[in-house]
């Protein structure tokens, strides 16, 4: 009786395994939606695309990328967290709409902890502190004391309320006691022309758009974002190189592959396999370079560490900064 038991046990368990192989062999069934909750030509957007181009080659079916822009990334982030969880709408996306908006705004239409599955995080962005070389300052540890010296005289830009330059910006002013004022833009680029203008004193701006103004000796850098220099700003520390080793300055933006909450795990394994295999490709990593991008592409338990370590961290930069979002 015991014997027949555990056979009957060892065949369900075979059943199963057998089941999951031929569901991951299967996938796709038909075309994959990638959604992408921000406008077109953005460096989310480009990265969706050259992914989808090579996951259709591996898969056997066609990617089409859908920019459902709005909302700080809420709206297509919706539509992929209520999808079926069959594999077939995935989420290109950054850590914006899956990470920072929970604790931005009062009410979201989706729990990104409960509704979405992340897949990967596909690679991560470094920020640089950067100033207009006509302030006097050459590191960190002086910007902060020029702060001091002069309260509510110094002003940061962002390319939004809320945004990661927002909250890296306010917590450097309160860290260092220098009641810097903030000012948001609607977009990086009129807040990176204010700042070669000197109109504000620094800001944190993406490698990708400020490394231009570096190089012509527009802006001077101060430090980046991380845990190791940015490969496009090799000179340039990292904060903690700089003498402010923090945990937020080595907090990352990333952008991640995800699914809906129920997606099968032999699926999730499928996109891991194959997206792994593309991330590591000379084409793809030449891609991410050209975008200032670290590819990254580690397993779905590596990408859900990284979003569990990140999430108190943010949740504490949102509440400091008091941004809040309707």
């Amino acid at each position: 009786m015991f014997k027949r038991a555990l056979f009957a046990l060892a065949l369900g368990g075979l059943t199963l395994t057998q089941a999951a192989t031929a569901l991951a062999q299967s996938y796709p069934t038909r075309p994959i939606r990638i959604v992408v909750p921000y406008a077109a030509g953005g460096g989310t957007d480009v990265v969706a695309r050259a992914l989808g181009e090579r996951l259709s080659k591996r898969l056997g079916q066609p990617v089409i990328v859908d920019n459902k822009a709005g909302a700080s990334g809420i709206i297509g982030t919706d539509m992929v967290a209520k999808a079926a969880p069959d594999g077939h709408t995935l989420l290109v996306t950054l850590t914006q709409s899956v990470l920072t908006n929970q604790f931005l705004y009062a009410k979201l239409p989706y729990d990104p902890r409960k509704d979405l599955t992340l897949i990967s995080v596909i690679a991560d962005a470094p920020l640089v502190l950067a100033v207009p070389p006509s302030l006097p300052v050459r590191s960190v540890r002086e910007l902060a004391d020029y702060g001091r010296a002069h309260p509510g005289k110094v002003t940061y830009g962002s390319w939004g309320v809320g945004s990661y330059p927002h909250l890296t910006g306010a917590y450097f002013s309160r860290d260092n006691g220098g009641d810097m004022v903030h000012a948001p833009y609607k977009g990086e680029a009129p807040m990176l022309q204010d700042l070669l203008g000197g109109q504000l004193q620094f800001a944190v701006a993406s490698v990708l758009s400020a490394r231009p103004h570096i190089e012509a000796g527009k802006l001077r850098p101060l430090a980046v974002t991380g845990t190791q220099r940015a490969a496009a700003l090799p000179d340039v520390p990292t904060f903690a190189e700089a003498g402010m080793d923090d945990g937020v300055y080595k907090t990352l933006g990333w952008i991640g592959l995800l699914a809906p909450a129920g997606t099968p795990p032999a699926i999730v394994a499928r996109l891991d396999e194959v997206l792994r295999a593309e991330v590591r490709t000379p084409e793809m990593q030449a891609r991410f370079a050209a975008l200032a991008l670290r590819p990254i592409a580690g397993t779905p338990a590596q990408a859900q560490a990284l979003y569990a370590r990140d999430w108190p961290i943010l949740k504490m930069l949102v509440a400091d900064s008091g941004a809040r979002l309707e």
